[in-house]
Protein backbone atom coordinates (compact mmCIF):
# COMPACT_ATOMS: atom_id res chain seq x y z
CA UNK A 1 0.00 0.00 0.00
CA UNK A 2 1.36 3.38 -1.02
CA UNK A 3 -0.08 6.71 0.13
CA UNK A 4 -0.32 9.15 -2.79
CA UNK A 5 -2.08 12.00 -1.04
CA UNK A 6 -3.12 12.67 2.54
CA UNK A 7 -4.78 16.03 3.06
CA UNK A 8 -6.36 17.36 6.25
CA UNK A 9 -9.59 19.29 5.56
CA UNK A 10 -10.40 21.15 8.77
CA UNK A 11 -13.40 22.95 7.30
CA UNK A 12 -15.23 19.65 6.68
CA UNK A 13 -13.67 17.80 9.66
CA UNK A 14 -12.15 15.03 7.60
CA UNK A 15 -8.95 13.65 6.14
CA UNK A 16 -8.92 13.10 2.38
CA UNK A 17 -6.79 10.12 1.37
CA UNK A 18 -5.66 8.62 -1.93
CA UNK A 19 -3.79 5.32 -1.84
CA UNK A 20 -2.58 2.76 -4.35
CA UNK A 21 -3.06 -0.91 -3.48
CA UNK A 22 -1.83 -4.02 -5.26
CA UNK A 23 -4.36 -6.83 -5.46
CA UNK A 24 -5.04 -9.84 -7.71
CA UNK A 25 -8.65 -8.72 -8.31
CA UNK A 26 -10.69 -5.58 -7.95
CA UNK A 27 -11.06 -4.96 -4.19
CA UNK A 28 -14.51 -4.48 -2.70
CA UNK A 29 -15.51 -1.37 -0.79
CA UNK A 30 -15.36 -3.34 2.47
CA UNK A 31 -11.84 -4.57 1.76
CA UNK A 32 -10.74 -1.01 0.99
CA UNK A 33 -12.41 0.21 4.18
CA UNK A 34 -10.56 -2.44 6.20
CA UNK A 35 -7.19 -1.49 4.69
CA UNK A 36 -7.71 2.21 5.39
CA UNK A 37 -8.94 1.57 8.93
CA UNK A 38 -5.86 -0.55 9.62
CA UNK A 39 -3.38 1.88 8.02
CA UNK A 40 -4.72 5.10 9.54
CA UNK A 41 -6.02 3.57 12.80
CA UNK A 42 -9.53 4.90 12.22
CA UNK A 43 -12.96 3.50 13.03
CA UNK A 44 -14.68 1.82 10.10
CA UNK A 45 -17.93 3.75 10.54
CA UNK A 46 -16.05 7.05 10.03
CA UNK A 47 -14.63 6.01 6.65
CA UNK A 48 -16.33 6.71 3.32
CA UNK A 49 -14.90 5.12 0.18
CA UNK A 50 -15.48 7.45 -2.76
CA UNK A 51 -14.05 5.28 -5.50
CA UNK A 52 -11.88 2.36 -6.53
CA UNK A 53 -10.26 2.71 -9.95
CA UNK A 54 -8.10 0.23 -11.79
CA UNK A 55 -6.59 0.04 -15.24
CA UNK A 56 -6.95 -2.91 -17.55
CA UNK A 57 -4.10 -5.39 -17.23
CA UNK A 58 -2.69 -3.95 -14.02
CA UNK A 59 -2.89 -5.19 -10.47
CA UNK A 60 -2.85 -1.71 -8.93
CA UNK A 61 -5.94 0.16 -7.81
CA UNK A 62 -6.42 3.79 -6.78
CA UNK A 63 -8.68 4.16 -3.76
CA UNK A 64 -10.03 7.59 -2.81
CA UNK A 65 -11.65 7.97 0.58
CA UNK A 66 -12.61 10.34 3.37
CA UNK A 67 -11.91 9.70 7.05
CA UNK A 68 -14.20 11.83 9.20
CA UNK A 69 -13.26 13.00 12.68
CA UNK A 70 -16.71 12.36 14.15
CA UNK A 71 -19.90 10.50 13.34
CA UNK A 72 -21.86 13.79 13.36
CA UNK A 73 -19.59 15.36 10.73
CA UNK A 74 -19.99 12.32 8.49
CA UNK A 75 -23.77 12.22 8.81
CA UNK A 76 -24.09 15.94 8.19
CA UNK A 77 -22.20 15.85 4.88
CA UNK A 78 -23.02 12.41 3.53
CA UNK A 79 -26.80 12.62 4.13
CA UNK A 80 -27.02 15.75 1.99
CA UNK A 81 -25.26 14.04 -0.88
CA UNK A 82 -27.53 10.98 -0.65
CA UNK A 83 -30.68 13.11 -0.75
CA UNK A 84 -29.39 15.04 -3.76
CA UNK A 85 -28.57 11.83 -5.64
CA UNK A 86 -32.02 10.37 -4.87
CA UNK A 87 -33.73 13.52 -6.16
CA UNK A 88 -31.73 13.41 -9.41
CA UNK A 89 -32.47 9.71 -9.89
CA UNK A 90 -36.23 10.18 -9.53
CA UNK A 91 -36.23 13.03 -12.07
CA UNK A 92 -34.33 11.08 -14.74
CA UNK A 93 -36.10 7.71 -14.57
CA UNK A 94 -39.52 7.66 -16.24
CA UNK A 95 -42.29 5.71 -14.56
CA UNK A 96 -43.30 2.34 -15.99
CA UNK A 97 -46.86 3.52 -16.70
CA UNK A 98 -45.73 6.40 -18.89
CA UNK A 99 -43.31 4.09 -20.71
CA UNK A 100 -46.13 1.63 -21.40
CA UNK A 101 -48.39 4.42 -22.64
CA UNK A 102 -45.71 5.56 -25.05
CA UNK A 103 -45.04 2.07 -26.40
CA UNK A 104 -48.66 0.88 -26.78
CA UNK A 105 -49.76 3.30 -29.54
CA UNK A 106 -46.73 2.38 -31.65
CA UNK A 107 -47.54 -1.33 -31.37
CA UNK A 108 -51.16 -0.69 -32.38
CA UNK A 109 -50.08 1.38 -35.42
CA UNK A 110 -48.02 -1.51 -36.79
CA UNK A 111 -51.02 -3.90 -36.79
Amino acid sequence: MKILEEKENNLLNRKEVKIIVEAAKNPSFQEAENWIAEKFKAEKELIVIKGIKGKFGRNTFLITSFIYKSKEAKEKLEKKKEKKQEAQATEQIPTTQSTQQILQPKAEEKK
